[in-house]
């Protein structure tokens, strides 16, 4: 059934605005989100159907429809507005995608047929995904780094970052789970990884962006800790295409 949903437009895009937060608010820029209804279960959650994506060998199929989605929406936008010059979509993508021989090749088509600069895509890769297939990895974000695009790794601090290796990446942004900004306001240990992540990235001249942002409380402080960029319920959800407003 996945198949048939990829192969005949039953998946769609929904797009969760990020937002810089030095100062006030302003848009940056989107994360990209499968998301599938299916005609009788209705929506599935892409934490059940990715996983069999990945075991069913859809994931590139799956990927290049979100590359293409992305980035051809995201030029539209740019087109419509010169306000909207400047916003980034960001894309997650799969460890099989990072060892696809024609990963790159891929996201250029991805581009050119849409017409985006690189430099307004950022490659989404979590940090599990990043440290278990790192050796593999680093000459195609070495290649994807030339071409002008950006790297983000993703869920940081759940998993087991070598810092040696981190200062090797190729990487502009990291994402700050969601499961450490969720407990900021109460608990002091969230607080301190939150702050220690901000320093450690911001010596590294990388950008920041806390994920999960559902209370003004944490907005204020991760602003008060220097946060650079923030996406979460509290300011806006993931919409579909019909019902964001730009």
């Amino acid at each position: 059934e996945l198949r048939h949903a990829i192969d005949d437009g039953r998946l769609s895009v929904a797009y969760q605005p990020v937002f810089a937060i030095r100062g006030q608010p302003r848009l940056s820029g989107f994360e990209a989100l499968v998301r599938w209804r299916h005609p009788q279960d209705g929506t599935i959650a892409p934490g059940t159907f990715l996983p069999i994506a990945e075991e069913a060998g859809l994931m590139v199929k799956l990927t290049d429809f979100m590359l293409h989605c992305a980035c051809r929406q995201l030029r539209e936008w740019q087109q419509i507005d010169p306000a909207h010059a400047e916003l980034t979509m960001n894309v997650n993508v799969s460890g099989n995608d990072i060892a696809h021989a024609a990963f790159v090749a891929r996201v250029t088509r991805a581009l050119v047929e849409s017409g985006l600069q690189p430099r307004h895509l950022c490659i989404e890769l979590t940090e599990n995904i990043l440290m278990s297939r790192l050796e593999g990895a680093l000459p195609v974000l070495g290649e994807l780094r030339k071409l002008g695009v950006l790297l983000a790794i993703d869920d940081f601090g759940t998993g087991y970052s070598s810092l040696a290796y981190l200062r090797k990446l190729p990487a502009e942004e990291l994402k700050i789970d969601r499961s450490f900004v969720q407990d900021l306001e109460h608990s002091p240990d969230a607080r301190a990884v939150v702050d220690a992540v901000l320093k450690l990235a911001h010596a590294l001249g990388l950008k920041v962006v806390a994920e999960g942002v559902e209370h003004a409380d944490d907005l204020v402080l991760l602003r008060r800790l220097g946060c650079d960029l923030a996406q979460g319920f509290h300011l806006a959800r993931p919409l579909p295409l019909d019902e964001l407003l730009l």
